[in-house]
């Protein structure tokens, strides 16, 4: 009984813990341009096909991918779901300008890998996205962000507009991400992680 009680009380404990940092975005008044910049961004089916300058580019993205499927092994134990998800972060973050180990450390964050994550404020998926923007640059169909290519590209495509508006200052951009700006512990939980999944330039 004692046991039982202590497991419970434990798993609470880590489910609010988590919980604590699942995306928040704020609803917040976009520009036309903007919102019609996202919503191109959003519509843009093409798959996570990469392509490379050179040879040295394209050797340099196998040697990053086989570092990260190793690193992420537990948490995707499936090789091809992580090869994939690993395929389309790369793709969805190089897309978005952002670095791809500062997208993984969110991810973990955000969601610990979890495709089907849906946080105690109804955020979903990898990267946590408010259902709120499927109406506001979308097509209204909030199922689409438990899809991996299309969570992953909403979640990279509000990053970039956060940085944008924070003039490059990652630190707000992740607060605003978050709907904590200002506050220091998601920027930092964030930093940390991301600390993990930098790859040698």
């Amino acid at each position: 009984m004692v046991n039982g009680l202590v497991q419970a009380v434990l798993a609470a404990g880590l489910l609010w813990s988590w919980a604590a940092w699942a995306g928040n975005q704020k609803e917040e008044a976009m520009a036309d341009s903007v919102r019609v910049a996202l919503s191109n961004a959003i519509r843009d089916t093409r798959p996570p096909q990469p392509v490379f300058r050179d040879e040295a580019a394209r050797v340099r993205y196998q040697q990053w991918l086989s570092a990260m499927s190793d690193r992420l092994k537990r948490k995707l134990p499936d090789e091809q779901v992580r090869l994939e998800f690993l395929q389309s972060v790369w793709y969805e973050s190089n897309r978005a300008g952002l670095d791809t180990g500062l997208v993984l450390g969110l991810i973990q964050v955000e969601s610990a890998y979890r495709k089907y994550a849906v946080s105690m404020v109804g955020a979903r998926g990898y990267m946590q996205v408010m259902p709120f923007w499927t109406n506001a640059i979308g097509d209204s169909d909030r199922s689409k962000l438990f899809h991996m290519q299309t969570n992953l590209r909403y979640g990279c495509s509000i990053l970039r507009m956060y940085l944008d508006i924070e003039n490059g200052n990652l630190y707000l951009a992740l607060g605003r991400y978050n709907g904590s700006r200002g506050k220091p512990a998601y920027p930092n939980a964030v930093l940390s992680a991301w600390e993990k999944w930098k790859f040698p330039t």
